[in-house]
C-alpha cells in the first residue's frame, strides 16, 4: 500500500482567460468537480474560483499523476458546462495549468486562500496572482504557455 503527504494547489483557466464561469452556478461546478476528484480515490479540501479560473487544494492518489488529474478534472468539466444552462459562453479550458505543493502545515493558510478569491480578485488580477505564486517557485510568468 503507497501513501503519500502531498499537497496540490491546482489552477486551471479557461482559454484565453474568457469570462465564461458563472459566479452564480459555481456550486454546481464545485460540486461536479468534486464527485470527480472523489471518484479517483483523491481529497478535495477547497475549491472555489471567479470567472475565468478555478484554484483546488487536493491530496492526489498515489497512483495517479498531476497531469493525468487535471487532464480528468478539466475533461469532466467540460463536458458538463457545454451542456449545462448558464455557461453558454464556456468554450474549453487552457492547456497549461499551474500546480504547485505546499506542506501540510500550510493547508489552512491555502484553504482560507483559496476561500477568499473572489475578494482576492477585486484587487488583484489574474496575472498578478500567478505571477507572485510563480515568483515564489523560482519561476517566470513570461516562460509559461497559459492559453
Amino acid at each position: 500500500m503507497s501513501k503519500t503527504s502531498f499537497l496540490y494547489h491546482i489552477i486551471i483557466r479557461t482559454k484565453n482567460n474568457q469570462k465564461t464561469l458563472s459566479i452564480e452556478n459555481a456550486e454546481e461546478l464545485y460540486k461536479f468537480i468534486w464527485g470527480v476528484i472523489d471518484r479517483k480515490n483523491c481529497k478535495l479540501y477547497r475549491i472555489n474560483g471567479v470567472e475565468d479560473h478555478i484554484h483546488m487544494l487536493v491530496s492526489i492518489h498515489p497512483s495517479i499523476a498531476v497531469a493525468d488529474f487535471v487532464r480528468e478534472v478539466k475533461r469532466s468539466s467540460s463536458i458538463l458546462l457545454k451542456t449545462t444552462k448558464g455557461y453558454e459562453r464556456f468554450k474549453s479550458w487552457s492547456e497549461g495549468y499551474g500546480g504547485f505543493t505546499y506542506n501540510i502545515k500550510d493547508k489552512e493558510m491555502i484553504i482560507n486562500y483559496i476561500k477568499n478569491q473572489r475578494d482576492h480578485h477585486r484587487k488583484v488580477s489574474f496575472k498578478e496572482e500567478i505571477e507572485k505564486i510563480l515568483k515564489e517557485y523560482g519561476l517566470d510568468f513570461d516562460q509559461i504557455e497559459w492559453n
